[in-house]
């Protein structure tokens, strides 16, 4: 099969491309700017374009398949072409389908928490040398890609993300898996761009819900309200499992969970991960690991990238990366660092970042978000509201809306640096939550802090 990429550079779309070409797919593609790690992972494979840009002449009759990314617009000179010519057109969503339709999909959806289910249980399955397919948005250790295909392997385990398919697809993206077997994890209003009310984003996961194959199995977490009433309401005929925060401590800045072969000292911490594990529990015994083993293999589970992951500790220091942004997720990081460790000062540093962060009337959504910090910061860039084409938001604002006296709020990407530079971070936890890099923060230079 000859395959053309339209936006290769993607986080997704390039793991696909190199999944593909490793599965022996004549594979090509464009891209107006490709960065690291995309550009040099698919150099690596021989699949970076020899220039960046659009090229229409790229696209003709002899490709069997394009492969549409978010990036690319309605317009693209590409994608007309490809439309001009009758070629099939599929989102990168539809073509996970498409390669799945004979295997038992396990679909890990939620607004929260499903980059790390998906990976543990990626782990759980890795460690009992387990073969199957996968798509999962991490990074993870002991495997290559993010995306993997055979014809061979029975299950296929899918990241089911809610944002759109493609420009020229308004679908959500886990609407079109079909799952046999399904996880919700929570619901928190995200993506606001595309869902201007908390009820349109609730519809989608009822129809996520609804769309599962008759007869699959649902697990989802019943301590989220909105979850549960999405999932136990549901008419589809399909079995129901519910999963709730295991019993568990902490002692010396270590969780443990309370398990009947004995007390399990675990790498990951905090209530929603420990939410997170009993969730992927489950669907690990509908793929036919036990307890007992999904337990001996999650005892060395460290994260995924970026969901909590600790890049720096010393003695009295720690810091850690998060890729929280919105506000349910950014209240429960910072909780979670404040239980694990409580006799430490809690410093949290949130960059509003994404569309829904930076829109004025989404903002009071963070109120109470850092209460939890001793020190609460956020940093946001004018440049980056300019660039959404969103209405300027002041600090007055920024301030009002997370209803704490002593927020400090930068603007400045050196004065922020400035500020976490000159701080004295012993007896410290350090958090920073960004899906971006607070104006291009040195993370290297500051892991040498400690």
């Amino acid at each position: 099969m000859n395959i053309h990429f339209i936006a290769i550079g993607g986080s997704a779309m390039h793991n696909l491309a190199i999944a593909l070409h490793q599965k022996g797919y004549q594979v090509s593609g464009s891209d107006d700017t490709i960065h690291n790690p995309s550009k040099s992972r698919l150099e690596k494979y021989g699949l970076l374009p020899n220039d960046f840009g659009w090229f229409p002449e790229k696209i003709s009759s002899k490709l069997d398949v394009i492969i549409l990314g978010m990036h690319a617009k309605k317009d693209n000179s590409e994608l007309l072409k490809a439309q001009e010519l009758g070629l099939k057109i599929y989102s990168y969503p539809e073509f996970l389908y498409e390669q799945s339709k004979n295997k038992t999909r396990v679909v890990i959806g939620g607004s929260h928490g499903k980059t790390t289910i998906t990976s543990m249980i990626l782990h759980v399955l890795n460690y009992h040398e387990k073969e199957v397919d996968y798509m999962v948005g991490a990074q993870l250790e002991g495997f290559e890609t993010m995306v993997h295909l055979t014809e061979e392997n029975d299950f296929i385990v899918l990241e089911g993300d809610e944002y759109l398919s493609s420009p020229i697809d308004m679908r959500p993206k886990f609407h079109l898996y079909k799952p046999n077997i399904a996880l919700l994890s929570g619901i928190a209003w995200d993506h606001i761009n595309v869902f201007p009310t908390f009820e349109n984003y609730t519809d989608q996961f009822r129809l996520f819900t609804d769309s599962m194959v008759p007869g699959g199995s649902m697990v989802y977490n019943e301590e989220d309200a909105v979850v549960k009433e999405v999932v136990e309401t549901s008419v589809n005929q399909i079995k129901k499992y519910a999963y709730q925060t295991p019993n568990h401590y902490i002692e010396n800045g270590v969780t443990y969970l309370e398990t009947t072969e004995g007390d399990l000292p675990l790498e990951i911490f905090g209530k929603h991960n420990l939410q997170n594990l009993a969730g992927a529990k489950w669907i690990c015994q509908h793929m036919g690991v036990d307890e007992d083993d999904f337990y001996e293999a999650i005892e060395s589970f460290s994260g995924a990238s970026k969901r909590l992951e600790k890049i720096a500790e010393n003695n009295t220091t720690v810091i850690f990366k998060d890729f929280a942004h919105s506000p349910s997720k950014v209240e429960a990081t910072t909780q979670a660092v404040k239980n694990q460790y409580a006799n430490r000062t809690i410093l949290a540093c949130l960059e509003l970042h994404t569309y829904s962060s930076l829109n004025a009337e989404f903002l009071a959504e963070y109120k109470g978000a850092v209460d939890a910090a001793d020190i609460a910061v956020v940093f946001y860039s004018p440049h980056a509201v300019k660039i959404k084409q969103l209405e300027e938001v002041t600090k007055s604002q920024i301030a009002n809306a997370f209803k704490r006296d002593d927020l400090i709020i930068y603007t400045n990407p050196q004065e922020f640096k400035d500020f976490l530079f000159q701080k004295n971070i012993e007896n410290t936890a350090l958090l920073l939550m960004s899906s971006g890099n607070y104006g291009g923060l040195d993370f290297e230079e500051l892991k040498k802090r400690v």
